[in-house]
């Protein structure tokens, strides 16, 4: 059946939509288009105020062009796991509660408050002419490649501006006195003299000799502990970027029109030297402060232009640019955009030999002669194929990705029982790999995806055996697989993991032992101290664990002192049982008042932070946060099995 609809694509699709599409419309396809219009299903609720999972896409989609711009090095496949998206939800759930919070409470930012912050942001600053005003044209274009206008971006910063003043006031007006620090720090850094018995596990293994039937019995009762996770081994495509960029030929004519076009850009830029007299006079200096100046730079103006020879001589008797004056003025080789741009300007107006006219700028008055320029070297056409060939396909790649995107779309669903026709038609290699449900220690790429995993592994993939949809693993990235075997998950005969189980039974039991034997010793060496075996004396701290486990240090540094010398034991989990015997306290070092004040004041700051986390989670209840999305599970990197 599936075969005739897949031969007859275009019949059955005429007969879908006479017979199937109104049936959707009229039964379940409100619903549906209502969902799909409205951004699907709602991950999370703020005061009332549903975040769809396309707000979620959208934010986490943002989240990733920030990161990149910010890392360009980054791989945007590393920022598409699980614990990363949820990371997006839970920062776009906490920015609509402070946006609630605001309203609610009525916090504007005034303009000149967002006139300040923009002043203030560096990126911003960078963008400012030699006198100061903003240059609109590259602020607007650099609001632009982030599919921003300035209208916008200002928006969007007096909207952060406002929500920052949600929590600002708590964590302003968090208070801890230096005595409440010391007190917290005087714990923290503390030390205790203590003496301490291992009971470890392995010293016990010996002791231990299970039966065959034993562990097969253990076995039995523990089958989880030895499942086979579902394997599958499978064919997959990957269209990507680079694929499409390998099956792109510019044609020699195409070439050679963009060489003669760009021959001057790609060769690269003109270089000036010259060298520069100057005369100091800030643009903030008095008034007849600049009138000196200028007058002093006429009078050498005049002398140089009367004997051009001079020029180096005069440059050292009385620039008072002091880097340039030793060696009579000379600045060396610069492009555009070096200079201040009244200096620029001067500079490349002028022919070689010549000598300026008074040039004014912020720091004061100058003087130039231009003594050299050094034009681009202009190559051949073969010698700069291999650039213009790359520039080439990355200005059109983009538009046949997106029409490979959709022959790949359409052909891992045409012929759904194999990859290799759309492949072949795409110029794309067709890889196999063996994988689980979970990518694997180390897995990179579209086999550590959650969406391509998910689709692999769903029961039409398992059952039928054809093509995934495309999924999109990352941006300009589609991948299709299918499942060529699978195996599911079952638990592992008896022989086959045998010693494994011997392995576990051995260390169970030769922990109870050893937990046993030191709970025994820890009553009799209580009751008669002076039969106890315990290692010499150690100062034991939270900065110094003296390689001691961490349940000794934390049983020791807890323990109730108000009788010495105290005796605690501690369980070690599967490593025994440890015993420490608390000899005295010794008080904290005195650190000198710089450390002292640089540990109150990062006191102070945690207790504001733990404020402000506070008022925080206060605000979720106040709003009724509610997120319907599971949070991933922390990965402990053990193996169960």
């Amino acid at each position: 059946m599936f075969d005739f609809v897949r031969k007859h694509t275009k019949i059955m699709m005429g007969l879908m939509f006479l017979l199937i599409i109104p049936a959707f419309i009229l039964v379940g396809g409100k619903e549906s288009f209502r969902r799909f219009n409205e951004g699907g299903d709602t991950v999370a609720k703020v005061a009332g105020q549903e975040i769809k999972q396309a707000d979620w896409d959208n934010a986490h989609r943002t989240e990733v062009q920030r990161i990149m711009a910010a890392q360009p090095g980054t791989d945007p496949k590393l920022l598409d796991s699980p614990e990363a998206r949820y990371a997006t939800l839970e920062n776009l759930v906490q920015q609509r509660v402070l946006a609630a919070a605001a309203d609610k409470f009525h916090l504007v930012t005034s303009d000149s408050r967002l006139a300040r912050s923009l002043q203030e942001d560096p990126t911003i600053a960078s963008l400012r002419n030699p006198d100061g005003s903003l240059d609109m044209a590259r602020y607007s274009q650099l609001l632009a490649a982030q599919n921003m206008t300035p209208a916008m971006f200002e928006a969007r910063v007096r909207t952060d501006l406002s929500q920052r003043q949600v929590v600002a006031g708590v964590a302003g007006t968090a208070f801890s006195s230096g005595a409440e620090a010391d007190v917290a720090l005087n714990a923290l850094f503390e030390k205790r003299e203590v003496q301490v018995a291992l009971f470890k596990t392995a010293d016990f293994a010996a002791k231990v000799s299970p039966t065959d039937a034993e562990l097969e019995s253990w076995y039995k009762d523990h089958p989880a502990l030895f499942q086979a996770p579902e394997q599958a081994t499978i064919e997959y495509a990957v269209l990507d970027m680079d694929a499409v960029k390998k099956g792109i030929q510019p044609n020699e004519q195409d070439l050679k029109t963009y060489f003669k076009e760009n021959a001057d850009r790609l060769a690269g830029k003109e270089e000036r030297r010259a060298s520069h007299i100057l005369v100091n006079a800030p643009k903030d200096a008095p008034a007849d402060e600049r009138k000196k100046a200028r007058a002093k730079a006429e009078e050498l103006l005049a002398q140089v232009k009367k004997n051009p020879a001079s020029f180096a001589e005069v440059a050292k008797k009385n620039s008072q640019d002091t880097g340039s004056a030793v060696k009579g003025g000379d600045l060396d080789y610069f492009g555009r955009g070096a200079m201040v741009k009244p200096f620029e300007d001067a500079a490349f107006a002028l022919k070689k030999g010549d000598i300026s006219d008074i040039v004014e700028s912020d720091f004061g008055f100058h003087i130039i002669q231009l003594t050299d320029i050094r034009a681009p070297k202009q190559r051949s056409f073969e010698e700069m194929r291999p650039e213009l060939e790359a520039e080439l396909k990355n200005q059109q790649a983009p538009a046949k990705f997106a029409e490979a995107a959709d022959a790949f779309t359409n052909g891992v669903y045409e012929q759904a029982d194999s990859l290799k026709s759309v492949a072949d038609r795409l110029k794309l290699n067709v890889q196999t790999a063996s994988l689980s449900r979970t990518p694997a220690p180390g897995a990179k790429g579209v086999l550590a995806n959650a969406k391509f995993l998910n689709a692999i592994f769903s029961s039409d993939s398992i059952e039928k055996k054809r093509n995934t949809e495309a999924v999109e693993t990352a941006p300009n990235q589609l991948v299709a697989g299918r499942i060529t075997q699978y195996t599911a998950a079952h638990t592992l005969p008896f022989a086959e993991v045998k010693d494994q189980v011997r392995v576990r039974v051995v260390g169970a039991r030769a922990t109870e032992l050893a937990k046993k034997e030191g709970l025994e010793k820890l009553v009799a060496w209580k009751a008669n101290p002076g039969t106890a075996t315990l290692s010499a004396p150690l100062l034991l701290s939270r900065e110094n664990a003296q390689q001691q486990p961490v349940q000794v240090v934390n049983a020791a540094l807890r323990a109730d002192l108000s009788s010495l010398p105290a005796w605690v034991g501690t369980d070690l989990g599967e490593q025994g049982y440890a015993i420490a015997k608390i000899n005295k306290l010794v008080p904290r070092d005195v650190p000198a008042d710089a450390l002292l004040k640089q540990g109150r004041e990062q006191y102070s700051q945690g207790w504001a932070g733990a404020e402000s986390r506070a008022y925080y989670n206060t605000l979720k209840e106040r709003f009724k946060v509610k997120i319907n999305v599971a949070k991933p599970a922390a990965k402990t990197g053990i193996d169960a099995g």
